[in-house]
């Protein structure tokens, strides 16, 4: 059985396609060739790889395992064409980091300045994602290292735990609660909400919400944080947040933390293996572990 890069780079094209003639497409190859390829790998490996159907295409047994090898190999070989290329360009290493918004926020800044000052030669990917795209992106392969909140879950990765958050109510100056030190769940339940894209605290407080069998009323979801503030500031809504982000906003607005004990997060470095990362990953592993709050028995 031979299957050469091409073949998986485009078979994996069609299975997220669900279409060989969008696959054809986006591989600029004829869908007769693309036809042709799939064919020849499934008489190479003697099962059929595709169902058809008047959708398109999803893969069989033998398709999806074909489909998950393939995507660790040409990681691996994305991983080192970036690797090589940081030689060319007089670099040492490059290192993919994805964050979540609050680690972004707060936790990240100072410590990949006090790392890049140390290690001159080597740089950082930064993207900042949703705590749930992080964990799938990491699972395959598509990043090195990843900083999500424990309100998603985790599946297979590696995790080390590396600060503690704590999600708090903002509101405008002259809402009902703004002089209050703490405010319930219970207490904000009937306000409307604006709310920040992120799926996972989102989906934690949904959760919290319908114990009490209520859920949250949002107006509007924003992706901009300082969007959020603004429409806050307005009396639009009320919002829930990470405190480490709150502590960002420019605007004049009231911060009341949550008084119930789960409004307490915690962000977490993840990996699939730390043992199997490169070297100046694990550098970069090592800083962000430094002074990390004492892990929960």
């Amino acid at each position: 059985m031979r299957f050469d890069l091409t073949d998986m780079r485009l078979f994996l094209t069609v299975v997220e396609c669900g279409s060989l003639t969008q696959g054809a497409r986006i591989m600029h190859l004829a869908l007769a060739s693309v036809s042709e390829r799939i064919a020849n790998m499934e008489a190479a490996l003697g099962a059929p790889l595709l169902e058809r159907n008047r959708r398109g295409v999803r893969p069989t047994a033998a398709g999806d395992a074909l489909a998950r090898h393939a995507r660790s190999i040409l990681g691996q070989v994305e991983m080192m064409r970036g690797e090589l290329r940081t030689y060319a360009t007089g670099l040492k290493g490059r290192i993919r980091l994805l964050s979540n918004t609050a680690a972004m926020a707060a936790f990240l800044p100072p410590r990949l300045c006090q790392f890049l000052a140390a290690h001159r030669d080597l740089s950082i990917d930064l993207e900042e994602r949703t705590s749930a795209d992080i964990v799938q992106l990491l699972a395959d392969r598509r990043a090195d290292l990843g900083i999500v909140a424990d309100t998603t879950q985790f599946g297979s990765l590696q995790t080390h735990l590396v600060a503690d958050d704590r999600v708090v109510v903002i509101v405008s100056r002259s809402h009902r609660l703004a002089r209050q030190a703490t405010v319930t769940f219970a207490d904000i339940l009937d306000e409307p909400v604006v709310g920040l894209a992120d799926s996972a605290l989102e989906t934690h407080l949904g959760e919290h919400a319908s114990r009490l069998g209520r859920q949250l009323d949002y107006r509007i979801r924003l992706r901009n944080i300082d969007h959020v503030a603004m429409h806050v500031e307005a009396d639009i809504g009320i919002s829930i947040l990470s405190h480490e982000l709150a502590k960002t906003l420019r605007r004049d607005l009231a911060i009341l933390p949550l008084s119930e004990a789960w409004a307490m997060r915690r962000l977490y470095l993840c990996a699939r293996d730390f043992s199997a990362l490169t070297p100046h990953a694990t550098l970069l592993a090592q800083q962000l572990r430094q002074d990390a709050p004492a892990a929960p028995r």
